[in-house]
């Protein structure tokens, strides 16, 4: 099967001759603001070295963020609409073209972005839990700048999509039993993603990400908020917290993402531990709507010798 191929029948739970893989870090260093310089980076990453069935360019071309950090919630009233000649807009997208032209049409390519109420909480220089208590506090100022970014959002995936993106890897922070109640996210956060996911719609691999502070090993994700989202694949640190991946699929009828942990053998060894959580996750998803993965990004630093060895190891599957 090819890369495409594969990632296809993955998220239909139709048959694959080996379980698609995937994993990633980022490239700040490499980047330097340059779409070309990042897509150099992610081709020799992804497809020259590791022969990745899916290629996420990293977040390393950051949404913009205000000059100062925000000090209270009325800030976020003034948040600015931005257009597609924003220069880091098109330097993502210049990413897009770049990679898009060297691997032919049909190579499963996604965007990493995050999610409007990621980026309001990192705008504030308090720290999440004293940002999350300002949107407690000052509820409309926080709706309304959620709306200015999932505007902004929105056009930038329709923009990613038109590139040549086959979809947005969306990561969601705060969705967690430490952060935002169920209730707060759902009445706060949801309408926010929506809005910005619309710019998605003819994508064929969005995923959402449900991101958990790796530090906060008790805490929860609410798996189940976004599991009728209009996207494929559902993405988490399934060996830190939330469900299984054998029970997440009885949660949803999506594809899945996971079955390896961001700091775990992956990124220091041994072969046998490595291989066993490979099995782990092949044994619980009878290898059907599984796309193989880390939770969260790994180490920049992380020896590659490892990475070889999954790479080898996965090959072997069957």
């Amino acid at each position: 099967m090819t890369p495409a191929e594969r990632v296809r029948a993955a998220l239909h739970g139709e048959h694959v001759d080996r379980i698609p893989f995937c994993f990633w870090h980022h490239f700040k260093e490499e980047a330097q603001g340059s779409g070309e310089l990042l897509a150099a980076a992610t081709l020799d990453f992804f497809y020259k070295k590791f022969n990745l069935d899916i290629i996420k360019i990293m977040p390393d071309l950051p949404y913009p963020v205000p000059t100062s950090a925000l000090t209270n919630a009325a800030q976020w009233r003034d948040l600015p609409s931005l257009a597609l000649d924003t220069p880091m807009f098109q330097q993502q997208l210049r990413c897009i073209r770049t990679l898009r032209t060297q691997l032919g049409n049909d190579y499963p390519l996604i965007l990493t972005l995050f999610s409007p109420t990621t980026y309001l909480l990192r705008y504030m220089g308090m720290g999440m839990q004293s940002a999350i208590a300002e949107a407690r506090r000052d509820p409309e100022s926080f709706t309304q700048g959620l709306a200015i970014v999932a505007g902004n959002l929105r056009t930038l995936m329709q923009a990613a999509i038109e590139a040549g993106a086959s979809g947005i890897f969306f990561s969601c922070m705060a969705a967690t039993s430490a952060d935002f109640t169920k209730d707060e996210y759902t009445r706060l956060c949801r309408p926010s993603d929506l809005q910005a996911l619309q710019g998605a719609s003819a994508g064929w691999l969005n995923i959402i990400h449900i991101h958990a502070d790796p530090s906060q090993i008790d805490d929860e994700i609410y798996f189940d908020l976004f599991t009728n989202y209009p996207i494929q694949v559902l993405s988490w640190s399934d060996r830190l917290n939330g469900p299984s991946l054998s029970e997440a699929l009885t949660m949803t009828d999506k594809c899945l993402m996971g079955g390896l942990a961001e700091r775990g053998p992956l990124v220091h060894g041994g072969e046998t531990e490595l291989e066993n959580e490979i099995m782990g996750a092949v044994t619980q998803t009878k290898g059907r709507r599984l796309l193989l993965a880390n939770g969260c990004s790994i180490p920049d630093d992380t020896p590659e010798h490892w990475l070889y060895v999954a790479r080898r190891l996965v090959d072997n599957l069957h």
